[in-house]
């Protein structure tokens, strides 16, 4: 399971590595595959051949034009506008078969919520109980925020929070909702590129952080004329 790529291939590459030696039977992607980052073509190709269920998230809805570029502001904005630019039919082609949710067995994905599946922050307690709410499978996952969270109801209670490097989840006794964390541009302080291992069948959800060459992909886009502070944050994961 990966999310929130952004363009940035150096960190697909590792998380994709990691991923072949765990040999899972799929890879899901929970959107964002653009954006911010300075190789969105060939992230496009590398999730077009792997995922077996791809969302689109708000920044791929941006680059295609189904969401106006006055919603992004600032350096997302410029980084939208940038990728718009260059991104090559067969990528474009891709985003544009994306929806922003999806339904397998056991499991319901959105790449911000099931409130609002495009724009909604799934940060706070509130807003975790009303996707779980408004959602029936044991175990829900969520992109967008680019932090790697597990939140679970128990009694009508909140349990759970940041998933850091190694968090391990037992999934049989109630419902989860889980965020995987940003391939290509963490924002919980941990730089480094995550996805999660989600095995249905034994009932585990295991949290991962994979090491890639955040200077390779700051050197591309510096080179790309994208803003400086896209590439300067990774470096920092926030």
């Amino acid at each position: 399971m990966i999310s929130d790529i952004h363009g940035n291939l150096a960190a697909l590459e590792a998380v994709l590595a990691a991923i072949d030696a765990a040999k899972p039977d799929a890879l899901w992607c929970l959107g964002d595959v653009v954006g911010y980052g300075a190789r969105p073509n060939e992230c496009c190709e590398a999730v077009r051949r792997r995922a077996s269920i791809c969302l689109a998230g708000n920044h791929d809805l941006a680059v295609r034009g189904t969401l106006d570029l006055i919603d992004f502001s600032g350096d997302a904005g410029l980084a939208a506008t940038w990728t718009r630019g260059v991104l090559d039919d067969s990528a474009r082609a891709f985003l544009d078969s994306l929806d922003t949710h999806a339904t397998t067995e056991g499991a319901e994905l959105y790449h911000a919520s099931a409130r609002d599946p495009v724009w909604e922050y799934v940060l706070s307690d509130e807003a975790a109980v009303i996707t779980l709410m408004l959602t029936e499978a044991p175990v829900v996952l969520v992109g967008h925020s680019h932090v790697a969270l597990n939140v679970s109801l128990r009694g009508g209670d909140v349990e759970g929070g940041l998933a850091p490097d190694g968090t391990t989840l037992g999934l049989g006794e109630r419902r989860w909702l889980i965020n995987p964390g940003s391939v290509g541009q963490p924002r919980d302080g941990d730089p480094r590129a995550a996805w999660l291992e989600l095995d249905q069948d034994a009932g585990t959800a295991v949290f991962h952080r994979v090491e890639y060459d955040i200077a390779r992909t700051q050197s591309e886009i510096v080179a790309a004329g994208l803003p400086h502070a896209l590439a300067q944050r990774l470096a920092h994961g926030l």
